[in-house]
């Protein structure tokens, strides 16, 4: 049977997580491509998967797959596990789609947050014969429907491609999606190696051998907020947030959990807890079904009230993801966040209390970032010690206006796509006006062995979780990041 579009996740762990990329990290399940493979097979499509990420298989093992289904398009989709990896995951999905071109005959689309955001140039740096920019689902739709009656592609929305002299042509983006549950349904999961996804470790300290099976949804696209280093909207154009339904959001949560054995869940959404009738919802229905889940989202200091964080943890809410950023009010209002450091303590303190941990996130290297607002950073992780923390560099995304500006003021950027990775060998960072980028990666990363090897940490997570997750992390923290920035050269 001919297969109308073969979806690939494409991913390269090794070179984006170094050592970090064979047990510590997660291995997601690629919900979006899952959603558009359930939505074209709704509409009568024929589809396949295959997760090279999951699989960790090389661009010729994958090509040799495409090869041997031999599909009509191939849609490599270039997502990951947060916004930035989109843009880290390029240089592998370039590698894969000249592989499938030099062994196959099938059309190959390459999408994601990335390609939206540097269309044109994804064109031009690919083999692909077309490029998305805007949301994916209409223009696939339309694209196999072109292709199997024979018509010309002029009316395909969100394409980007090339005649046969070389030039470049594109057709408007489509429209946003308004009715995500067509468009966004009950992803395909029966498509999934569903046995080699694994939670982040931190997810499971309270039981470090249960990280699989594992499952991640969206309940919402977009973001309202308009934070200058985020990319997250690159793709829709606009500042807003759009939802699924509750019912079939907690339809799709029974089956992961019921069907697949699945209590690990992954809230994807870069904002969760916001709308408060959507989300509160979500966990009365939950309560309702009497899932058995263990669940981690994204929420803001200024989202989370008092009021529902029992109801939360009753729900299988356990971890909640909060930007903090910057322990420096001035670094912080200058990433467009008007907290306080009182505002952050009082209310990881109020999450805390009801039982629910807290995963913090922090940058240093902003705009406005010194020495001394770097270690004002790292002291506020340390006195809020919450049981998780990541402790990023400002890097400036395609598609965030970090971005733009970095371009317009000629500010040196990674020379490869995949060196936009936090943890890779290559990683460039920004310079802060008045710190260098080499400063700010190796204040970053003695802050993350400062933070984890603590004492104090380590005492409260012995607390909370037991010798086990204390093995783990003491483990985890023996792995040294090799980084070519701090071995000399370029400051």
């Amino acid at each position: 049977m001919l297969i109308d579009i073969l979806f690939i996740n494409p991913g390269d762990r090794k070179k984006i997580f170094q050592g970090l990329g064979t047990e510590l990290t997660a291995i997601e399940p690629p919900f979006q491509i899952a959603s558009y493979a359930a939505y074209l097979r709704n509409e009568g499509f024929t589809v396949s998967i295959i997760d090279a990420n999951a699989e960790n298989i090389s661009p010729v093992e994958t090509a040799q797959k495409v090869k041997s289904i031999n599909p009509l398009i191939v849609a490599v989709i270039v997502y990951g596990n947060q916004p930035s990896a989109s843009t880290q995951n390029m240089d592998i999905s370039y590698k894969i789609v000249s592989e499938i071109k030099e062994q196959s005959d099938s059309s190959v689309i390459i999408s994601g947050l990335h390609a939206s955001a540097l269309p044109e140039q994804t064109l031009l740096e690919s083999d692909a014969d077309f490029v998305i920019e805007g949301e994916e689902q209409i223009p696939l739709y339309s694209l196999i429907e072109s292709f199997k009656k024979g018509d010309g592609i002029s009316d395909v929305p969100g394409i980007w491609y090339k005649n046969h002299l070389g030039k470049v042509y594109h057709n408007d983006k489509p429209p946003l999606i308004s009715d995500l549950d067509k468009y966004l349904p009950i992803a395909a999961w029966d498509l999934l190696p569903m046995d080699l996804y694994r939670a982040h470790n931190w997810h499971c300290f309270n039981d470090i051998e249960s990280r699989s099976p594992y499952g991640a949804i969206y309940t919402s696209l977009g973001c309202p907020y308009k934070c200058n280093f985020c990319c997250i909207n690159a793709q829709f154009g606009v500042n807003k947030i759009r939802y699924r339904s509750p019912e079939l959001i907690v339809d799709e949560l029974e089956l992961l959990n019921k069907k697949y054995n699945i209590k690990n869940i992954k809230i994807i959404d870069e904002m969760f807890v916001l709308n408060k009738k959507h989300y509160m919802t979500i966990v009365d229905l939950i309560i309702k079904k009497k899932l058995d889940l263990n669940i981690w989202a994204y929420a803001r200091i200024d989202t989370i009230k008092e009021d529902v964080l029992k109801k939360m943890k009753n729900a299988g809410f356990n971890w909640l993801g909060i930007g903090i950023e910057s322990g420096s009010s001035e670094v912080r209002d200058g990433a467009v966040k008007q907290l306080k450091n009182n505002d952050v303590k009082n209310i990881v303190s109020l999450i805390e209390k009801f039982d629910i941990e807290v995963g913090a996130n922090y940058i240093f290297g902003l705009q406005d970032e010194t020495q001394e607002s770097m270690q004002s950073t790292l002291d506020l992780a340390k006195v809020l010690n919450t049981a998780w923390a990541n402790f990023y560099c400002a890097m400036a995304y395609p598609g965030s206006p970090l971005y733009s500006q970095s371009v317009n003021n000629k500010v040196r950027l990674p020379e490869k796509w995949g060196d936009y990775s936090q943890h890779s060998y290559g990683t460039l960072p920004l310079p802060s006006n008045l710190v260098s980028a080499k400063e700010i990666l190796k204040f970053r990363d003695n802050a993350f062995h400062e933070y984890f090897e603590s004492e104090r940490y380590l005492n409260m997570m012995f607390s909370k979780f037991g010798s086990d997750a204390v093995e783990h992390i003491k483990e985890m923290t023996k792995t040294k990041l090799n980084r070519k920035l701090l071995e000399g050269g370029v400051n």
